[in-house]
Formats: structure tokens, sequence, C-alpha cells
């Protein structure tokens, strides 16, 4: 029977290397920050609500969702950014519970992963047979938010308060992968970890 694995850690403690890494192994992979991204298009159900609670304002004239405008909201109101959450996440968890459906009816995988930042927030953790961590210092953490974001520190600080710390996270996985050194150091961590998930009975 195939298993799901969940990828999860903080903001940018490197997921997307890992997930690019399995999926360039026939891994099956899926990310929820994609299908959110998608969800909020023109014409889906997310973008008509999202439009009736927040306003043209965060809105550009196109009608696209202002993803960096939304995100300067929600992250200074915590009752906006639950809103968010109640809008959003139902359908990218429906979603990603139908790939997982329609993977297990191939028979063909032993395993599947899906990039799930906000796994443990979002109560999901039983959901998955098997939960991959990354991880990194933190000040490796704000480093790498500060330079890829381009964000302010007090903006980045606000992200990083709105997760879980990865400490607590570490605690409640199976497997961590840090990836604080050398994308080589990280891909060893990483092979280690698709062997084990391959050659589990």
């Amino acid at each position: 029977m195939m298993r799901r694995v969940a990828l999860t850690g903080g903001i940018a403690t490197g997921k997307s290397h890992v997930l690019a890494w399995f999926t360039s192994r026939g891994v099956p992979t899926i990310s929820a920050d994609v299908i959110a991204r998608d969800v909020i298009r023109p014409g889906k159900p997310a973008w008509n609500a999202l439009r009736g609670r927040f306003g043209p304002d965060v809105f550009t004239a196109n009608g696209l969702v202002d993803r960096h405008q939304l995100a300067a909201l929600v992250f200074d109101d915590s009752r906006a950014r639950m809103c968010l959450e109640s809008i959003v996440h139902p359908r990218v968890r429906a979603l990603i519970e139908e790939w997982f459906a329609n993977l297990e009816k191939c028979d063909t995988f032993s395993f599947a992963v899906a990039d799930i930042p906000l796994l443990f927030e979002t109560g999901r953790e039983g959901d998955f047979d098997e939960i991959i961590v990354t991880a990194c210092k933190p000040e490796t953490q704000l480093r790498r938010i500060l330079t890829r974001d381009k964000l302010t520190e007090a903006d980045a600080r606000k992200r990083l308060a709105a997760q879980l710390p990865t400490a607590d996270k570490i605690t409640r996985a199976r497997f961590v992968v840090r990836t604080d050194g050398l994308l080589a150091d990280t891909d060893r961590q990483i092979c280690k970890i698709f062997s084990t998930l391959s050659n589990r009975n």
C-alpha cells in the first residue's frame, strides 16, 4: 500500500529543494503552496470568497489577488489570517486528498510526498504515514527570508511568528533534514530517507 508522506518545515528551511529532489527521482509530489496559488485565480470559488471578505484593496487592476498586499494585511491581523486560511485551506486539502486517492488507485508507487508548510498548524499530521521536517538554525532561516523575499526584518519576523517553532516540529516528525550546510550534505540526508521509504514493506 502506498504511504502518504508529508514534507513540512518553517519558511525558508529548504522544503522546495527537498521536494524537487524527490520529484527528480520519480516520486509523485505535490505542493500545497502551488495549489493555493491556483485556487485563488480569478473565477475560482476561493477568489470570489476573498473578494467578498477583503474587498478590492488586495486585488490588482487586472483582478488577480495581490499576494504581497494580502500577506501584509494578514500578518498584521491574526483574525484576517484565520479568515484567509478558512477560505483557502479546505480547498487545498480536498485537492491533495483527491491527488493521493488517484495515486492509490494506480497501485504503482511505494510512497508519494505532499509539501504542506502548515501541516502541524492545521492539525493535519494524522493524515499521513510519515513526516519529513526541514530545519536550519533560526539565524540562517531569517537571513534566507530577508535575502529571498526582500522583506524588512520586522516583516520577516512576523512570518516566522505565525508558524510553530522548528524545534517543536522536529519532535513530531520521524525524519529531519538539516539544511544549514552544503547542498551535498542536504542531498545525502534526503537520499537516506528515500532509501528508507523505498525499502520499507
